[in-house]
């Protein structure tokens, strides 16, 4: 990715919000274990500590970012953006450990159970702390929507979740005080199970984004409808992209064009198209391989109209494009995508390419099982 002003001033916007959560939750994390310590409330206590955790988290961003912001090396010409997803999958683990280590301590308090000591403070404590999450939660994760950054989203989306726990110890503290039922240490398991939930799930959203997975449809309708709106190009497919991190996504194409264009045409073409497509969607254009399509031959639109219409009659199909034909050794080629869905694309594809063989034995009939990338229709 560029190293652009937007970029600098995404980092600067990550580590302000994450300064301002680390700030409110030691400040949060003090008073709650305070009062978790004198009124003997293991859920309050919990609390703090995940508050406590919640502050480690945002550190862990801030680093995460200043890595990821380091510029391209020779190790790595692409830059360091997964290092964001890296600090995201920490934050994730640090969530998991601290909702095991709670269950485990919940469970020691219901076998060996205390009686909570609640005074008028430590209510109005919990109160103040549900409002501060409230405001924080929603601060940090409309800033992590807005700049694209999963370690964020992760951390406001953790803060909501403090915002029930402790809505759910206040509900406990008023229980005990009106009936004299303590609900403290069950309080605490269910605090946990939700913790290792949220650790649990943080952690497969982050996994998925070092694995690689597809990007959105409106992702890829968006570079193809911007694609196609050169009137050189007649379609695009095989759009594939590639994640180096947050706003780091790049992509390559294939364009069919008219075979009369010429090669300086051709460069011009694909320039311009990596212009448009960068400055409207911050997506880097790398590369455009061309099918040269001859829609003047009758013959070579009828054979090519032919057998996408074979092709695309069988379940599972959904796309032929790349045709060529090739006169002097009488050699048909074209790519053919086949439903992710279907259970054994292979023989799909076999059966469609034996038919089109026996209708042109004359011809070389040459297919590519192509890949699902991200077809946009």
């Amino acid at each position: 990715m560029p190293d652009t002003p937007q970029a600098e001033n995404r980092d600067r916007t990550i580590i302000r919000t994450s300064i301002i959560g680390i700030a409110a939750n030691i400040f949060l994390s003090a008073f709650k274990a305070t009062v978790g310590l004198i009124s003997h409330s293991i859920a309050i206590t919990l609390d703090a500590v995940n508050n406590l955790s919640d502050a480690g988290s945002s550190i862990i961003t801030i680093i995460g970012t200043k890595l990821a912001g380091k510029q391209p090396d020779k190790e790595h010409p692409w830059g360091h953006g997964r290092a964001e997803y890296l600090s995201a999958m920490v934050i994730a683990v640090i969530i998991l450990y601290a909702g095991i280590t709670s269950l485990v301590e919940s469970i020691k308090k219901i076998i060996s159970p205390q009686t909570p000591d609640y005074s008028a403070a430590s209510l109005i404590i919990v109160c103040i702390a549900i409002v501060v999450k409230i405001v924080l939660s929603k601060y940090v994760k409309k800033t992590g929507i807005r700049v694209n950054s999963d370690p964020l989203i992760n951390s406001g989306t953790d803060a909501m979740n403090d915002v029930f726990i402790s809505a759910s110890t206040l509900a406990a503290a008023i229980i005990f005080l009106l009936t004299g039922l303590s609900l403290e240490a069950w309080l605490g398991a269910v605090i946990s199970v939700i913790i290792i939930k949220s650790g649990i799930g943080m952690l497969r959203g982050t996994i998925s984004d070092l694995l690689g997975h597809r990007v959105s449809r409106e992702t890829v309708t968006a570079v193809h409808d911007t694609l196609m709106e050169f009137p050189e190009i007649n379609g695009v497919f095989d759009i594939i992209f590639h994640d180096y991190g947050p706003d780091r996504l790049n992509c390559s194409v294939h364009a069919e064009v008219p075979h009369t264009m010429t090669a300086v045409e051709i460069d011009q073409l694909e320039r311009n198209a990596a212009l448009e497509v960068y400055n409207r969607h911050g997506i880097i254009l790398t590369a455009m391989s061309i099918y040269a399509m001859n829609e003047e031959d009758e013959d070579f639109c009828s054979i090519r109209d032919d057998i996408s219409g074979i092709a695309l009659s069988h379940d599972h199909v959904i796309q032929v494009h790349g045709f060529s034909l090739d006169r002097a050794t009488n050699t048909i080629h074209f790519d053919m995508i086949v439903d992710f869905g279907v259970k054994d694309r292979i023989s799909v594809y076999d059966h469609v390419v034996e038919e089109i063989r026996e209708k042109y034995p004359d011809h070389t009939v040459l297919c590519t099982l192509d890949t699902d990338f991200s077809v946009s229709e």
